[in-house]
């Protein structure tokens, strides 16, 4: 039985889908529920001089994010589970798995879009192909179309 589930949470439609399962589950077997949204550092803008790190760019993602997370929250505090998360700031699957640890959850969720053509799948890469490789617990990939 699941006691501790992870959802790692981007506000996009398979991570709502992923959300409402997870919600499932957790009424279910009555798990805690804690939602991660993982922000990227490599967002940079190109200047002339080479690579330059725009504070004003992330301070904007932080608050997107963070409004990513409140949404999540809201979602599962309204439906009547308790809940916490965190933005997480790194490399995506690196974050999840580590805070998988950190709160020894029994079950990671994440949602997934099938992309459409090989070129598509090759240059976006797959973070739930990676959790399933790396993740410390049971990972459901919630599929969209």
């Amino acid at each position: 039985m699941y006691k501790r589930i992870l959802l790692a949470y981007d506000g996009s439609e398979p991570g709502q889908k992923a959300l409402l399962d997870c919600r499932e589950i957790a009424q279910w077997s009555g798990a805690s529920l804690t939602l991660v949204a993982v922000m990227s550092l490599q967002r940079r803008v190109v200047a002339a001089e080479g690579i330059i790190y725009e504070q004003s760019i992330i301070e904007e993602d932080k608050a997107r994010y963070q409004g990513i997370l409140n949404d999540g929250l809201r979602r599962l505090i309204e439906a009547g589970h308790e809940a916490k998360g965190e933005v997480l700031y790194g490399e995506t699957v690196d974050e999840i798995v580590n805070y998988a640890k950190q709160i020894d959850a029994d079950l990671i969720v994440v949602g997934h879009k099938h992309l459409e053509g090989w070129a598509a799948r090759w240059w976006r890469g797959s973070v739930s192909k990676s959790l399933i490789a790396h993740a410390p617990c049971s990972v459901l990939v919630v599929i969209t179309r």
